[in-house]
């Protein structure tokens, strides 16, 4: 008797709660919008990058494919204001741009300050920088041996 109440005990709780045959609704949408966006390739975030840095009056917009000389990204945008406020609010149009997508930054720094963004999506870093700061830091001279993406090779240009 005390086997047969054991046996009836362990098939009743040992079911798998989250199993996809007891509910198959389970099948989350989640799983697959994530797999989507694990899929976007790093240059069509890229090219949402620098849309929305465009479509924000952005100055300079450069897209740098460094995924040959750095290891930690394939992609940097770099991008000028000429102000603190319109630095803060390029910034904040990219990520918004990035959010739609259900994307997020790993990483944020500067925003308070203005003068230099920079925002981490992995695969593509953005740095928003306040015109005089930008000529000081001079990234592009650092990164010379980066090739350049020209904006309209993303689809971006004066007749979107």
């Amino acid at each position: 008797m005390k086997k047969r109440v054991a046996a009836a005990y362990h098939s009743l709780f040992s079911v798998k709660i989250h199993s996809p045959d007891i509910f198959p609704e389970q099948k989350t949408p989640m799983r697959s919008i994530k797999k989507e966006l694990r899929g976007l390739p790093a240059r069509d975030l890229a090219a949402i990058v620098a849309r929305a840095a465009w479509e924000k009056k952005g100055i300079g917009i450069m897209v740098l494919d460094v995924a040959a000389i750095a290891g930690y990204a394939d992609y940097f945008v770099i991008v000028s204001g000429r102000s603190t406020r319109q630095v803060q609010g390029l910034a904040r149009a990219i990520d918004d741009a990035v959010g739609s997508r259900r994307l997020s930054a790993a990483k944020v720094e500067g925003l308070e300050e203005g003068h230099w963004v920079l925002l981490d999506y992995n695969d593509v870093v953005v740095h928003v920088f306040y015109e005089e700061t930008r000529a000081l830091y001079d990234l592009e001279g650092l990164w010379h041996d980066a090739g350049r993406v020209a904006l309209a090779d993303l689809g971006i240009g004066e007749k979107q």
